[in-house]
Protein backbone atom coordinates (compact mmCIF):
# COMPACT_ATOMS: atom_id res chain seq x y z
CA UNK A 1 0.00 0.00 0.00
CA UNK A 2 2.89 2.28 0.61
CA UNK A 3 4.49 1.63 -2.73
CA UNK A 4 1.16 2.56 -4.25
CA UNK A 5 0.72 5.61 -2.84
CA UNK A 6 4.26 6.95 -3.44
CA UNK A 7 3.73 5.77 -7.25
CA UNK A 8 0.85 8.34 -7.15
CA UNK A 9 2.72 10.91 -5.30
CA UNK A 10 5.08 10.67 -8.15
CA UNK A 11 2.41 10.55 -10.97
CA UNK A 12 1.19 14.19 -10.27
CA UNK A 13 4.47 15.67 -10.71
CA UNK A 14 3.68 14.92 -14.34
CA UNK A 15 0.58 16.58 -14.91
CA UNK A 16 -0.67 20.10 -14.90
CA UNK A 17 -4.43 20.12 -14.42
CA UNK A 18 -6.77 18.17 -12.52
CA UNK A 19 -8.77 16.27 -15.11
CA UNK A 20 -6.19 14.84 -16.86
CA UNK A 21 -5.05 12.95 -13.77
CA UNK A 22 -8.19 12.24 -12.97
CA UNK A 23 -9.05 10.38 -15.93
CA UNK A 24 -5.50 8.87 -16.32
CA UNK A 25 -5.56 7.66 -12.78
CA UNK A 26 -8.87 6.37 -13.43
CA UNK A 27 -7.63 4.17 -16.32
CA UNK A 28 -4.51 2.97 -14.87
CA UNK A 29 -6.29 1.65 -11.77
CA UNK A 30 -8.62 -0.23 -13.91
CA UNK A 31 -6.15 -1.35 -16.88
CA UNK A 32 -3.32 -2.37 -14.26
CA UNK A 33 -6.16 -4.34 -12.69
CA UNK A 34 -7.02 -6.28 -16.08
CA UNK A 35 -3.80 -6.93 -16.79
CA UNK A 36 -2.95 -8.25 -13.46
CA UNK A 37 -5.76 -10.83 -13.48
CA UNK A 38 -5.41 -11.39 -16.95
CA UNK A 39 -1.76 -11.24 -18.06
CA UNK A 40 0.55 -11.63 -15.17
CA UNK A 41 -1.42 -14.56 -12.98
CA UNK A 42 -0.96 -17.30 -15.87
CA UNK A 43 2.91 -16.11 -15.97
CA UNK A 44 2.84 -16.86 -12.09
CA UNK A 45 1.16 -20.09 -12.64
CA UNK A 46 3.11 -21.02 -15.70
CA UNK A 47 6.23 -23.24 -14.24
CA UNK A 48 7.68 -22.98 -17.98
CA UNK A 49 8.07 -19.22 -17.22
CA UNK A 50 11.77 -18.03 -15.43
CA UNK A 51 11.65 -16.69 -11.83
CA UNK A 52 13.80 -13.49 -13.24
CA UNK A 53 11.35 -12.82 -15.62
CA UNK A 54 8.42 -12.67 -13.00
CA UNK A 55 11.02 -10.70 -11.07
CA UNK A 56 11.06 -8.02 -13.60
CA UNK A 57 7.32 -7.85 -14.18
CA UNK A 58 7.12 -7.34 -10.26
CA UNK A 59 8.77 -4.39 -11.05
CA UNK A 60 5.49 -2.39 -12.14
CA UNK A 61 3.88 -1.55 -8.92
CA UNK A 62 0.50 -2.76 -9.77
CA UNK A 63 2.14 -6.39 -10.47
CA UNK A 64 3.97 -6.44 -7.53
CA UNK A 65 0.82 -5.59 -5.40
CA UNK A 66 -1.07 -8.16 -7.16
CA UNK A 67 2.01 -10.64 -6.75
CA UNK A 68 1.48 -10.71 -3.26
CA UNK A 69 -2.21 -10.61 -2.48
CA UNK A 70 -1.86 -14.09 -4.86
CA UNK A 71 0.66 -15.53 -2.81
CA UNK A 72 -1.16 -14.45 0.15
CA UNK A 73 -4.84 -15.84 -0.73
CA UNK A 74 -5.65 -19.25 0.53
CA UNK A 75 -6.42 -22.05 -1.69
CA UNK A 76 -7.81 -22.34 -4.59
CA UNK A 77 -6.61 -19.04 -5.32
CA UNK A 78 -3.27 -20.29 -5.76
CA UNK A 79 -1.45 -23.88 -6.33
CA UNK A 80 1.64 -23.79 -3.92
CA UNK A 81 0.26 -25.02 -0.33
CA UNK A 82 -2.05 -27.42 -0.39
CA UNK A 83 -2.48 -27.00 3.56
CA UNK A 84 -2.66 -23.43 3.44
CA UNK A 85 -2.48 -22.04 7.18
CA UNK A 86 -1.47 -18.60 6.38
CA UNK A 87 2.49 -17.34 5.30
CA UNK A 88 4.38 -17.44 8.38
CA UNK A 89 8.00 -15.51 8.56
CA UNK A 90 10.30 -18.60 7.53
CA UNK A 91 8.10 -19.19 4.54
CA UNK A 92 10.03 -15.56 3.34
CA UNK A 93 12.94 -17.16 2.24
CA UNK A 94 11.14 -20.20 -0.09
CA UNK A 95 12.02 -19.87 -3.18
CA UNK A 96 8.89 -20.61 -4.41
CA UNK A 97 6.58 -18.09 -3.42
CA UNK A 98 9.36 -15.05 -3.85
CA UNK A 99 7.92 -13.20 -0.98
CA UNK A 100 11.41 -11.78 0.49
CA UNK A 101 12.60 -10.54 -3.06
CA UNK A 102 8.87 -9.16 -3.57
CA UNK A 103 9.43 -7.04 -0.33
CA UNK A 104 12.62 -5.99 -1.33
CA UNK A 105 11.56 -4.32 -4.44
CA UNK A 106 8.90 -3.06 -3.04
CA UNK A 107 10.87 -1.00 -0.22
CA UNK A 108 13.58 0.20 -2.99
CA UNK A 109 10.53 1.39 -5.26
CA UNK A 110 9.10 3.27 -2.48
CA UNK A 111 11.96 5.21 -1.21
CA UNK A 112 12.94 5.47 -4.90
CA UNK A 113 9.61 7.03 -5.52
CA UNK A 114 9.39 9.41 -2.77
CA UNK A 115 13.17 10.92 -3.52
CA UNK A 116 11.90 11.67 -7.35
CA UNK A 117 8.82 13.23 -6.10
CA UNK A 118 10.35 15.13 -3.60
CA UNK A 119 13.02 16.11 -6.04
CA UNK A 120 10.71 17.24 -9.15
CA UNK A 121 8.29 18.99 -6.71
CA UNK A 122 11.38 20.89 -5.69
CA UNK A 123 13.47 21.29 -9.04
CA UNK A 124 10.13 20.64 -11.61
CA UNK A 125 10.33 18.13 -14.06
CA UNK A 126 12.67 17.82 -17.00
CA UNK A 127 10.31 19.72 -19.76
CA UNK A 128 9.78 22.09 -16.90
CA UNK A 129 12.97 22.99 -16.77
CA UNK A 130 13.72 23.02 -20.77
CA UNK A 131 11.16 25.12 -21.05
CA UNK A 132 12.57 27.70 -18.22
CA UNK A 133 15.46 27.31 -19.78
CA UNK A 134 14.27 28.45 -23.34
CA UNK A 135 12.19 31.32 -21.96
CA UNK A 136 15.41 32.48 -20.48
CA UNK A 137 17.42 32.22 -23.54
CA UNK A 138 14.85 34.72 -25.36
CA UNK A 139 15.11 37.92 -26.08
CA UNK A 140 13.46 40.47 -24.32
CA UNK A 141 10.16 42.15 -26.09
CA UNK A 142 10.20 44.97 -23.83
CA UNK A 143 11.21 47.97 -25.41
CA UNK A 144 14.66 49.35 -25.51
CA UNK A 145 13.00 52.77 -24.83
CA UNK A 146 11.50 51.33 -21.25
CA UNK A 147 14.99 49.65 -20.62
CA UNK A 148 16.69 52.72 -21.01
CA UNK A 149 14.44 54.96 -19.11
CA UNK A 150 14.71 52.22 -16.15
CA UNK A 151 18.56 52.65 -15.84
CA UNK A 152 17.83 56.64 -15.71
CA UNK A 153 15.36 57.03 -13.02
CA UNK A 154 16.83 53.80 -10.83
CA UNK A 155 20.48 55.57 -9.65
CA UNK A 156 19.03 54.58 -6.41
CA UNK A 157 18.79 50.85 -7.06
CA UNK A 158 21.81 50.82 -8.63
CA UNK A 159 23.58 52.13 -5.85
CA UNK A 160 22.02 49.44 -3.58
CA UNK A 161 23.73 47.19 -6.38
CA UNK A 162 27.26 48.78 -5.68
CA UNK A 163 26.66 48.24 -1.62
CA UNK A 164 25.46 44.57 -1.98
CA UNK A 165 29.05 44.22 -4.62
CA UNK A 166 31.38 46.19 -2.06
CA UNK A 167 29.73 43.51 0.55
CA UNK A 168 30.60 40.31 -1.11
CA UNK A 169 34.09 41.40 -2.21
CA UNK A 170 34.76 43.07 1.68
CA UNK A 171 32.00 41.83 4.14
CA UNK A 172 30.75 44.64 6.44
CA UNK A 173 29.38 43.75 10.09
CA UNK A 174 27.52 47.25 9.96
CA UNK A 175 25.04 45.19 7.78
CA UNK A 176 22.65 42.93 8.88
CA UNK A 177 20.92 42.11 5.74
CA UNK A 178 22.69 41.62 2.40
CA UNK A 179 20.45 40.69 -0.68
CA UNK A 180 21.78 39.66 -3.34
CA UNK A 181 20.35 39.05 -6.93
CA UNK A 182 17.84 37.16 -5.59
CA UNK A 183 15.54 35.38 -7.73
CA UNK A 184 12.08 33.38 -7.00
CA UNK A 185 10.22 31.30 -9.90
CA UNK A 186 7.22 28.65 -9.24
CA UNK A 187 6.85 26.23 -11.83
CA UNK A 188 3.85 25.99 -13.85
CA UNK A 189 0.76 24.39 -11.80
CA UNK A 190 -2.92 23.42 -13.21
CA UNK A 191 -2.32 24.18 -16.94
CA UNK A 192 -0.58 27.74 -15.80
CA UNK A 193 2.03 29.28 -17.11
CA UNK A 194 5.34 29.42 -14.53
CA UNK A 195 5.37 32.56 -12.22
CA UNK A 196 8.41 34.60 -12.00
CA UNK A 197 7.24 36.37 -7.96
CA UNK A 198 10.86 38.40 -7.24
CA UNK A 199 13.03 39.44 -10.35
CA UNK A 200 16.45 39.80 -9.35
CA UNK A 201 16.27 41.76 -5.87
CA UNK A 202 18.91 43.37 -4.48
CA UNK A 203 19.21 45.28 -1.21
CA UNK A 204 21.45 46.30 1.32
CA UNK A 205 19.91 47.14 5.43
CA UNK A 206 22.19 48.16 8.06
CA UNK A 207 21.85 47.81 11.42
CA UNK A 208 19.76 49.58 13.89
CA UNK A 209 17.88 50.44 10.71
CA UNK A 210 14.24 49.76 9.94
CA UNK A 211 13.24 49.37 6.35
CA UNK A 212 9.82 49.63 5.21
CA UNK A 213 8.62 47.29 2.14
CA UNK A 214 5.89 48.49 0.39
CA UNK A 215 4.10 46.94 -2.54
CA UNK A 216 0.66 45.73 -3.72
CA UNK A 217 -0.54 43.14 -4.16
CA UNK A 218 1.24 40.77 -6.29
CA UNK A 219 4.44 42.36 -6.05
CA UNK A 220 6.74 39.94 -4.14
CA UNK A 221 6.48 40.67 -1.03
CA UNK A 222 5.88 37.69 0.77
CA UNK A 223 8.01 35.22 -1.79
CA UNK A 224 11.00 37.62 -0.67
CA UNK A 225 10.06 37.30 3.24
CA UNK A 226 9.34 33.89 2.75
CA UNK A 227 12.57 33.13 1.26
CA UNK A 228 14.84 35.47 3.50
CA UNK A 229 12.93 33.48 6.75
CA UNK A 230 13.50 29.87 5.14
CA UNK A 231 10.13 29.04 3.89
CA UNK A 232 10.93 28.82 0.31
CA UNK A 233 14.32 28.35 -1.75
CA UNK A 234 15.39 30.88 -3.65
CA UNK A 235 15.40 30.11 -7.78
CA UNK A 236 19.14 31.78 -7.92
CA UNK A 237 20.82 34.25 -6.13
CA UNK A 238 21.17 34.36 -2.17
CA UNK A 239 21.11 36.59 0.65
CA UNK A 240 23.20 37.05 4.15
CA UNK A 241 21.67 37.47 6.99
CA UNK A 242 24.50 38.72 9.78
CA UNK A 243 26.75 37.57 7.80
CA UNK A 244 24.91 33.35 7.48
CA UNK A 245 23.96 32.36 4.01
CA UNK A 246 20.71 31.46 3.68
CA UNK A 247 21.38 28.78 1.41
CA UNK A 248 23.36 27.34 3.83
CA UNK A 249 23.25 28.44 7.31
CA UNK A 250 19.51 28.66 7.80
CA UNK A 251 19.61 26.43 10.89
CA UNK A 252 22.04 28.89 12.49
CA UNK A 253 19.53 31.79 11.08
CA UNK A 254 16.68 30.66 12.86
CA UNK A 255 18.77 31.16 16.15
CA UNK A 256 18.78 35.24 15.18
CA UNK A 257 15.76 36.39 13.52
CA UNK A 258 12.32 37.14 14.85
CA UNK A 259 9.15 36.70 12.09
CA UNK A 260 5.34 38.36 12.84
CA UNK A 261 4.12 36.83 10.36
CA UNK A 262 1.08 38.60 8.96
CA UNK A 263 -1.76 36.16 10.74
CA UNK A 264 -1.45 35.26 14.19
CA UNK A 265 0.43 31.59 15.03
CA UNK A 266 -0.35 31.20 18.37
CA UNK A 267 -2.15 28.23 20.87
CA UNK A 268 -5.23 29.10 22.14
CA UNK A 269 -4.87 26.96 25.04
CA UNK A 270 -1.17 29.10 26.27
CA UNK A 271 -1.15 32.09 28.25
CA UNK A 272 0.83 34.63 27.07
CA UNK A 273 3.84 34.18 29.02
CA UNK A 274 3.98 30.58 28.20
CA UNK A 275 4.24 31.45 24.87
CA UNK A 276 7.20 34.12 25.02
CA UNK A 277 8.76 31.15 27.75
CA UNK A 278 8.58 28.47 24.61
CA UNK A 279 9.99 30.72 22.30
CA UNK A 280 12.75 32.65 24.07
CA UNK A 281 13.87 28.51 24.65
CA UNK A 282 14.39 28.11 21.35
CA UNK A 283 16.15 30.81 20.95
CA UNK A 284 18.50 29.41 23.54
CA UNK A 285 17.22 31.41 26.58
CA UNK A 286 17.06 29.89 29.94
CA UNK A 287 16.68 30.59 33.40
CA UNK A 288 16.54 33.98 35.07
CA UNK A 289 17.31 35.67 31.54
CA UNK A 290 14.47 34.24 30.22
CA UNK A 291 12.24 35.09 32.56
CA UNK A 292 13.43 38.28 32.34
CA UNK A 293 13.27 38.52 28.95
CA UNK A 294 9.94 37.53 28.59
CA UNK A 295 8.25 40.12 31.54
CA UNK A 296 10.60 42.58 29.59
CA UNK A 297 8.81 41.68 25.72
CA UNK A 298 4.87 41.84 28.06
CA UNK A 299 5.82 45.13 29.45
CA UNK A 300 7.01 46.62 26.51
CA UNK A 301 4.25 45.48 24.15
CA UNK A 302 1.36 46.32 27.75
CA UNK A 303 0.23 42.68 27.89
CA UNK A 304 1.06 42.19 31.22
CA UNK A 305 -0.94 44.80 33.31
CA UNK A 306 -3.81 43.13 34.95
CA UNK A 307 -2.69 39.02 35.04
CA UNK A 308 -3.22 39.69 30.89
CA UNK A 309 -0.05 37.74 30.16
CA UNK A 310 -1.15 35.01 32.14
CA UNK A 311 -4.65 34.47 30.38
CA UNK A 312 -5.48 32.10 27.50
CA UNK A 313 -4.33 33.41 24.16
CA UNK A 314 -8.62 32.06 23.32
CA UNK A 315 -9.65 35.17 25.65
CA UNK A 316 -7.15 38.01 24.50
CA UNK A 317 -9.03 40.63 21.88
CA UNK A 318 -7.33 40.43 18.05
CA UNK A 319 -5.45 43.68 18.91
CA UNK A 320 -3.91 41.68 22.23
CA UNK A 321 -2.75 38.96 19.95
CA UNK A 322 -1.14 41.20 17.56
CA UNK A 323 0.91 42.81 20.25
CA UNK A 324 1.52 38.96 21.97
CA UNK A 325 3.13 38.13 17.64
CA UNK A 326 4.87 41.21 17.88
CA UNK A 327 6.93 39.99 21.32
CA UNK A 328 7.25 36.67 20.49
CA UNK A 329 9.27 37.97 16.90
CA UNK A 330 11.95 40.56 19.75
CA UNK A 331 12.10 37.85 22.28
CA UNK A 332 15.60 36.42 22.27
CA UNK A 333 17.70 39.36 21.09
CA UNK A 334 17.23 38.55 17.23
CA UNK A 335 19.80 40.60 15.32
CA UNK A 336 17.07 40.37 12.10
CA UNK A 337 13.39 40.94 12.96
CA UNK A 338 10.54 40.43 9.72
CA UNK A 339 7.40 42.19 10.52
CA UNK A 340 4.12 41.56 8.39
CA UNK A 341 1.33 44.42 8.43
CA UNK A 342 2.36 44.91 12.68
CA UNK A 343 -0.46 46.84 13.40
CA UNK A 344 -3.47 45.58 11.31
CA UNK A 345 -6.36 45.56 14.27
CA UNK A 346 -5.02 48.14 16.54
CA UNK A 347 -6.61 50.24 18.33
CA UNK A 348 -4.45 53.89 18.06
CA UNK A 349 -3.51 53.63 21.62
CA UNK A 350 -2.31 50.01 21.39
CA UNK A 351 -0.88 50.98 17.67
CA UNK A 352 1.07 53.96 19.21
CA UNK A 353 2.37 51.83 22.05
CA UNK A 354 3.20 49.17 19.28
CA UNK A 355 5.40 51.87 17.75
CA UNK A 356 7.46 52.87 20.39
CA UNK A 357 8.20 49.00 21.20
CA UNK A 358 9.60 49.10 17.63
CA UNK A 359 11.61 52.24 17.88
CA UNK A 360 13.16 50.95 20.39
CA UNK A 361 14.02 47.51 19.26
CA UNK A 362 15.87 48.93 16.07
CA UNK A 363 18.67 50.53 18.04
CA UNK A 364 20.66 47.30 18.04
CA UNK A 365 18.81 45.02 14.85
CA UNK A 366 17.60 45.63 11.70
CA UNK A 367 13.93 45.15 11.01
CA UNK A 368 11.85 44.56 7.54
CA UNK A 369 8.87 45.91 7.57
CA UNK A 370 6.01 45.37 4.92
CA UNK A 371 2.89 47.55 5.72
CA UNK A 372 0.05 49.17 3.41
CA UNK A 373 -0.56 52.09 6.00
CA UNK A 374 1.24 55.22 4.53
CA UNK A 375 1.39 56.52 7.52
CA UNK A 376 3.01 53.58 9.65
CA UNK A 377 5.94 53.42 6.56
CA UNK A 378 6.74 57.00 7.44
CA UNK A 379 6.37 56.81 11.35
CA UNK A 380 8.95 53.92 11.29
CA UNK A 381 11.11 53.53 8.66
CA UNK A 382 14.50 55.28 7.78
CA UNK A 383 14.94 53.95 4.58
CA UNK A 384 11.35 52.99 2.29
CA UNK A 385 11.46 50.88 -0.65
CA UNK A 386 8.66 50.50 -3.18
CA UNK A 387 8.18 46.99 -5.28
CA UNK A 388 6.25 46.25 -7.98
CA UNK A 389 6.03 43.32 -10.70
CA UNK A 390 8.67 41.58 -8.61
CA UNK A 391 11.55 44.21 -8.92
CA UNK A 392 12.45 46.97 -6.28
CA UNK A 393 11.84 49.99 -8.33
CA UNK A 394 12.73 52.55 -5.89
CA UNK A 395 14.59 53.23 -2.15
CA UNK A 396 14.97 56.57 -0.37
CA UNK A 397 14.09 57.94 2.60
CA UNK A 398 10.26 59.44 2.98
CA UNK A 399 11.17 62.48 1.55
CA UNK A 400 13.89 61.66 -1.11
CA UNK A 401 10.83 59.57 -2.37
CA UNK A 402 8.73 62.66 -2.44
CA UNK A 403 11.07 65.06 -3.53
CA UNK A 404 12.22 62.60 -6.32
CA UNK A 405 8.78 61.01 -7.57
CA UNK A 406 6.38 64.30 -6.22
CA UNK A 407 7.89 67.80 -7.04
CA UNK A 408 4.03 68.81 -7.04
CA UNK A 409 1.49 70.08 -4.68
CA UNK A 410 -1.86 68.21 -4.68
CA UNK A 411 -4.83 71.10 -4.55
CA UNK A 412 -8.42 69.89 -4.17
CA UNK A 413 -11.42 72.03 -4.84
CA UNK A 414 -14.88 70.77 -4.24
CA UNK A 415 -17.62 73.23 -5.99
CA UNK A 416 -21.31 73.71 -6.10
CA UNK A 417 -22.93 71.69 -9.60
CA UNK A 418 -22.52 72.99 -12.33
CA UNK A 419 -18.73 75.51 -11.64
CA UNK A 420 -16.52 72.87 -12.72
CA UNK A 421 -15.62 74.29 -15.90
CA UNK A 422 -14.87 77.80 -14.17
CA UNK A 423 -13.12 76.14 -10.98
CA UNK A 424 -10.42 74.19 -13.78
CA UNK A 425 -10.23 77.18 -15.33
CA UNK A 426 -9.51 79.16 -12.17
CA UNK A 427 -6.95 76.77 -11.43
CA UNK A 428 -5.61 77.27 -15.40
CA UNK A 429 -4.85 80.77 -14.05
CA UNK A 430 -2.79 79.87 -10.74
CA UNK A 431 -1.07 77.23 -12.70
CA UNK A 432 -1.21 76.60 -16.80
CA UNK A 433 0.43 73.46 -16.60
CA UNK A 434 -1.63 71.86 -13.70
CA UNK A 435 -3.14 67.91 -14.48
CA UNK A 436 -6.21 67.18 -13.16
CA UNK A 437 -6.07 63.45 -11.85
CA UNK A 438 -9.45 63.38 -10.03
CA UNK A 439 -13.26 64.51 -10.96
CA UNK A 440 -16.24 63.59 -9.63
CA UNK A 441 -19.70 64.98 -7.83
CA UNK A 442 -18.28 68.74 -7.78
CA UNK A 443 -14.79 67.59 -6.47
CA UNK A 444 -11.38 67.76 -8.62
CA UNK A 445 -8.30 67.21 -7.73
CA UNK A 446 -5.05 68.44 -9.46
CA UNK A 447 -0.96 68.34 -9.83
CA UNK A 448 0.42 71.58 -9.80
CA UNK A 449 4.30 71.94 -10.42
CA UNK A 450 6.00 73.47 -6.95
CA UNK A 451 8.75 75.33 -9.39
CA UNK A 452 5.57 77.22 -11.18
CA UNK A 453 3.55 77.71 -7.99
CA UNK A 454 3.48 80.15 -4.83
CA UNK A 455 1.40 79.47 -2.03
CA UNK A 456 0.59 82.93 -1.33
CA UNK A 457 -0.59 83.69 -5.00
CA UNK A 458 -3.10 80.55 -4.30
CA UNK A 459 -4.64 81.23 -1.60
CA UNK A 460 -4.78 85.28 -2.99
CA UNK A 461 -6.59 83.76 -6.12
CA UNK A 462 -9.34 81.17 -4.12
CA UNK A 463 -10.22 84.37 -1.50
CA UNK A 464 -10.78 86.82 -4.62
CA UNK A 465 -12.71 83.83 -6.72
CA UNK A 466 -15.20 84.05 -3.73
CA UNK A 467 -17.23 86.02 -4.43
CA UNK A 468 -17.43 84.64 -7.94
CA UNK A 469 -17.89 80.90 -6.90
CA UNK A 470 -19.68 79.07 -4.69
CA UNK A 471 -16.72 76.86 -3.66
CA UNK A 472 -17.23 74.53 -0.25
CA UNK A 473 -13.73 73.73 0.25
CA UNK A 474 -10.46 73.87 -0.82
CA UNK A 475 -6.95 72.65 0.14
CA UNK A 476 -3.57 72.46 -1.07
CA UNK A 477 -1.23 69.35 0.40
CA UNK A 478 2.07 68.37 -0.19
CA UNK A 479 2.68 65.20 -2.07
CA UNK A 480 2.13 62.36 0.11
CA UNK A 481 4.20 58.97 0.28
CA UNK A 482 0.57 57.80 -0.91
CA UNK A 483 1.15 59.61 -4.07
CA UNK A 484 4.25 58.50 -4.72
CA UNK A 485 3.53 54.72 -4.38
CA UNK A 486 0.66 54.91 -6.85
CA UNK A 487 2.95 56.82 -9.30
CA UNK A 488 5.52 54.48 -8.93
CA UNK A 489 3.16 51.59 -9.33
CA UNK A 490 1.21 52.99 -12.26
CA UNK A 491 4.43 53.68 -13.69
CA UNK A 492 5.63 50.56 -13.29
CA UNK A 493 3.14 49.07 -15.61
CA UNK A 494 4.09 50.60 -18.16
CA UNK A 495 7.29 48.16 -18.07
CA UNK A 496 6.93 45.15 -15.74
CA UNK A 497 10.02 43.95 -16.13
Amino acid sequence: MNLQISSAFLMTSYFTTVTTATVTGYLYVIGSGFVGEYLFKPFVEDTSVSRSAITLMEFFPPFSLYRIIYELSPPPATGFYSDFSGVQLGDLSNPENGILVLLIIMVLEWATFLFLTLYWDEFGCLQNVMRSRQALQKPSTQPQKCEASIEIDRTDIMREREIVDRFLQQPDNSYSIIIDNIRKVYPPKDGNAEKVAVKGFSLAIQRGKCFGLLGSNGAGKTSLISMLTGFTKPTSGTAYIDGLDIRRDMSEIYTRIGVCPQFNLLWETLTGREHLMFYGRLKRLNGAALIEAAEQSLKVLRIFEGGVADTFVSQYSGGMKRRLSVAISLIGDPKVVYLDEPSSGLDPASRNALWNAIKFAKKDRAIVLTTHSMEEAEALCDRIGISAYGRLRCTGTSKELKAKYGGTFVFTVTAAAGEDEAVEQLVRSISPTAKRTYHIAGTQKFEMPKHGVKISEVFRAMEQAKGSLNIVAWGLVDTTLEDVFIKVAKESEKCPD
